[in-house]
This record gives structure tokens, sequence and C-alpha cells, in this order.
């Protein structure tokens, strides 16, 4: 049987998950054949580079947000909270109008850079559709920026963590209104939901909706001159800094994991913008260490 895997070089050794191979003479120049005694395996130059570059990215990657959170490590509760508060507080702040530009690479949809994936719809539509007008795409507030009033100045109005491109009249339909379930069909993005106190969003973001509110009620503590964010379980919460519905939050979180662009999205607000991350898409296991 001829087959062809994949393996990491360290020191003249082909390791696999199963077993490891002492490299031929002049390997790293030339494709080689291993002779098993069920199977021959061919390796390229290109394949054992390529495929030793892309583990030793990712192995730093990981340690650079283990290093991040260093901190945080061992605990939970309370403590874990004021931790993770601890590390995403005082990131660089972006100005409103700076938020349009942000918004078109941290959105960019990734089968077209000429476009934004907009949240609730999911349509793609082009960068340079951004205003206020019908069939234009705005900057959604995740967290309402009514649920504490604090509008659209620096800090949590131009946080880009819940900061979100969104069709203007989808915008307009979802409000102020807290999150939960059910409703009727909003029919200029199907598969969203809304009645007279919440906003139910398509289950292919309803994770990334409650990640974002996580943020929020971990980044804002009331302890700098912004409000104190914080989630309930209740809908109709009007100005007060609370947000709901957490039981309903936490469901979502488990039904809809982090996915690829929640990860892209994160770590382009953490390299060009704000230098601060989302700790429950890096650690989705930290919203049960706080919350339940």
């Amino acid at each position: 049987m001829k087959k062809s895997l994949f393996g990491t070089v360290a020191a003249g050794i082909m390791i696999f998950g199963t077993f490891a191979a002492p490299l031929p003479p002049a390997a790293n120049a030339q494709g080689f054949t291993l002779n098993e005694p069920s199977q021959t395996i061919t390796f390229s130059p290109l394949q054992l580079q390529t495929e030793t570059s892309a583990q030793q990215a990712k192995t730093t990657a990981s340690s650079q947000i283990d290093s991040y959170y260093q901190s945080a490590a061992g605990k939970s509760g309370p403590a874990l909270k004021k931790a993770l508060h601890d590390i995403i507080d005082d990131h660089t702040q972006l100005s409103y109008s700076q938020v349009w530009d942000a918004l078109k690479k941290t959105d960019e949809d990734p089968k077209n850079p000429s476009n934004v994936l907009l949240l609730y719809s999911g349509i793609s539509r082009s960068k340079q559709a951004n205003g206020g007008n019908v069939g234009q795409w705005n900057r959604e507030h995740v967290w309402a920026k009514s649920h504490g009033n604090f509008g659209t100045s620096q800090g949590p109005g131009t946080d880009l963590h819940h900061l979100r491109a969104t069709d203007v009249q989808t915008n307009s339909t979802r409000g102020n209104l807290d999150f939960d379930i059910g409703g009727n069909e909003y029919k200029g993005a199907p598969g969203n939901f809304y009645d007279n106190d919440s906003f139910e969003p398509h289950s292919r973001v309803k994770g990334d909706v409650a990640r974002m509110l996580f943020y929020m009620a971990v980044r804002y503590e009331g302890d700098d001159h912004f409000p104190d964010l914080e989630l309930n379980n209740k809908v109709n919460n009007g100005s007060a800094p609370l947000h709901g519905k957490m039981s309903v939050l936490l469901k979502w979180h488990k039904q809809d994991p982090v996915d690829q662009i929640e990860r892209n999205r994160n770590e382009i607000i953490y390299q060009t913008y704000q230098h601060n991350r989302n700790p429950f898409i890096d650690h989705p296991e930290w919203v049960r260490d706080i919350w339940e």
C-alpha cells in the first residue's frame, strides 16, 4: 500500500503520531521514500517544510496566547472575572469615525476581500456601501448602547469586540432589544426573530453574540469612567447597564461554538487596533468557570 503522510522534523527524525523514523541523508534537499513492512510512504521537501512551518507557527501563537492570559491561570468565579478584566482593560480606543475603516478589516468577507459579511443576515456587501440608507451597512452595537447610555463615545461606544457591520434596516429592527428566543421572523434577514422585548439572531451567529456580550460584561466593570456593564436573566432592561437574557446566552454559547471567523476577527483587533482580546473566543470554557 502506498500512502502519503505528514510529520514533523526534529533533530534528523521524522516524527509521526504513532512512530518515529530517521531521515535518510539529504532528505531535506530531496524527496524520499520510507519503506515500512505494510506500507511505502513518500515525502517531498515541500511537504516537510510546509508542515513543519505551519506547526511552528501554531505552537508560537498558542504560546503567545498562554502568556497573555498567564495571570488568569487556575482561577475561577469572581477571581477569574477580575483577572480577565485586569488583562483586557486599558485597550487602545478608537474614535467612532475610525470604526468604519476598522470594520472593513475585521468583518471582511474571507471569500471576497472587497466586501464585509453582515452580522445577522450573513449577506456579503461592498465595503464602500457603508452609511445610513436602505441597502447600506452601518455600525451595530451588539451590547445596545442605550443599555448604560454610553452612546458612541470612546470606550464601550467604539469597542470593536462588540461592534459589527450590519444591514441598516436589520440594525433598526433589532434596536436596543435584549436577546431571547422567539418572536416573528424578520423578512429582511430570514432566520432572525423579534418581538416587542427581544431579538433572536440567526443560529449561525448566536454564539458570536453571546461571546461579545460576555466580553463586555468583563471589560467594563465600572472601575474607570465607563459604566459597570453586567448580564442578567431579564429582558426590557431599558437604559440600565444590564443586558439579557443570560440563561439563553449560555445556551447559545454551547450551541454555536467558536469558529475561524471569530478567531480571525479577534486576532485582527488584538494585533492592529485595540491590542486586547476576547477571552471567551480564546478560552470558551471560561464562560462556564465564571457564570455556571
